[in-house]
């Protein structure tokens, strides 16, 4: 490449990013979900529409996996474990065995109702059973949900692309049929376990390091992360694990540690989520002709939409929920709510790189799928969820942000009071903060001023405190229960 291409690919990827972001607020205005407004660009710069080519199944593939990876380690890295935790068995069996019904109903009816050989029929329902992590986080964004709920979501799409990617890969090459499927099953359990595991390590290690290596510059701490979680994918695929699995559980390792900087890591890692999510569609809306499309391709793609929206996954959460105690309306959300986005075209594009036979048809189908049946499952989300009476009331967490003071041994805390909390009006020395922290400073409306111990804290004031190392903690908690409880909080409760 010369260096006129790449002064001419820059121009373009940059215009196009700036569209790109500019689209969020667009897609927000008119309800639409912002993979589509992406997906819109990619088929408008290519070959149908200005004529930009792309055609390249295998560099699809590797960008659409590295741009997973990314959007893997962002919803790690933002999501608490303290709220998944109590729904980690539902949104782990959803990941596995629900995502066995779901193939296995698909995989009948594409064969049985519309007439394709078993080979491509398992391979549509293996891809088109996945939910995709970018759609799940960006409705958890915008629709504040029950712990129970929005944990199972995040649970089960951090999860489930591990073994369908081994399923995917496996029919591709034909494996499946050599070895039996007890031994792909041994397979897959393999595959996430070590996978997990290695996660745990890379995470733990990664920690520690971070906790004890004082870096010169704020802003590496959130390129340290996220090398850790790259790291832990690929010493996963290296000894022949999960990457997915690994990347996914490295970053919640990491997210749920007190780590410096832990606000401006999670801004950073959810810029570089976006950019993965803007660069993964864009290109996915490039890779795709629609001037192929016929209408055999938008029928399937609807008729098996419909079996995995109406049949599998509505099976698929009955199955699992046998086994923990979920209201029926629960139920009917989650399984609503199971955004596919971009991870169906992306495992697509595995059958068109191995060549394997009607593998345009496929992902062409799968396309018309993921667009229609977004649009059909995001517009109610909202509605839904009220109905269901899933909706959360609880107010929004204060966010801490660390900076370390090594000659003193200290920390200073910056928290923004959130819309909300219910530090909202708390005087300053009703906080009662441990002895060793006091608030030092606090920013309301661009202006600066030192507290004294009967100002009233407000909506958006941004605090400075300063914590000793040995309360930090209990400082943090304090905020934290003032914020949902108010200033008697720790005299009104348990």
């Amino acid at each position: 490449m010369d260096s006129h291409h790449l002064d001419t690919l820059l121009l373009v990827g940059s215009g196009v990013l700036i569209l790109a972001i500019l689209a969020v607020r667009v897609s927000v205005f008119a309800g639409l979900p912002s993979l589509l407004v992406y997906l819109g660009l990619g088929l408008l710069l290519g070959s149908s529409g200005l004529g930009i080519s792309f055609a390249d199944a295998d560099l699809a593939l590797a960008l659409g996996l590295s741009a997973l990876v990314l959007i893997l380690a962002e919803g790690g890295l933002s999501t608490k474990w303290e709220h998944i935790r109590p729904s980690m068995g539902f949104g782990l069996l959803l990941a596995t065995l629900g995502a066995a019904v779901s193939v296995l109903v698909v995989g009948f009816g594409a064969h049985y109702l519309l007439n394709l050989d078993w080979e491509l029929a398992f391979l549509l329902a293996a891809v088109m059973t996945p939910t995709d992590a970018a759609a799940v986080f960006s409705v958890l964004r915008a629709v504040p949900l029950k712990r129970s709920v929005s944990g199972t979501l995040e649970v089960e799409s951090g999860l489930n692309d591990a073994p369908i990617v081994v399923l995917v890969v496996a029919i591709s090459a034909g494996d499946l049929a050599d070895h039996g499927p007890w031994a792909f099953i041994g397979l897959i359990v393999f595959e996430l376990i070590v996978g997990a595991v290695v996660g745990f390590v890379v995470g733990r290690v990664g920690a520690w390091l971070l906790h004890r290596v004082a870096l010169p510059a704020s802003g590496l701490y959130p390129l340290a992360v996220f090398a850790f979680t790259v790291l832990a994918y690929g010493s996963a695929t290296g000894v022949h694990a999960s990457g997915f699995a690994a990347v996914y559980v490295a970053a919640l390792v990491l997210g749920n540690t007190e780590l410096p900087h832990r606000v401006a890591t999670k801004s950073f890692v959810e810029g570089i989520g976006w950019l993965a999510q803007i660069g993964l569609f864009v290109m996915l809306g490039l890779l795709a002709s629609p001037d192929t499309f016929r209408w055999w391709h938008i029928w399937t793609g609807l008729a098996a939409g419909a079996i995995v929206t109406f049949i599998a996954r509505p099976l698929s959460i009955a199955v699992c929920a046998v086994w923990f105690k979920r209201p029926w309306r629960e139920q009917l959300f989650v399984g609503w709510a199971g955004l596919r986005g971009a991870v169906p075209i992306v495992l697509a594009t595995i059958p068109l790189a191995a060549g394997v036979t009607g593998a345009h048809d496929l992902f062409n189908i799968v396309f018309v799928f993921v667009v229609a049946y977004t649009l059909l499952q995001a517009a109610p989300l909202t509605r839904l969820a009220s109905m269901c009476g899933v909706l959360s009331d609880a107010a929004r967490d204060v966010e801490v942000e660390a900076a370390p003071l090594e000659r003193v041994s200290a920390d200073l805390l910056q928290i923004r009071v959130p819309p909300g909390s219910k530090l909202a009006g708390v005087e300053i020395g009703e906080l009662r903060l441990p002895h060793g922290a006091s608030v030092s400073l606090v920013v309301r409306d661009g202006t600066t001023f030192v507290p004294h111990r009967t100002d009233r804290l407000a909506i958006e004031d941004d605090l400075l405190i300063v914590a000793a190392r040995s309360v930090r903690e209990e400082t943090e908690a304090r905020l934290r229960a003032v914020g949902r409880h108010g200033r008697l909080a720790g005299w009104n409760e348990d």
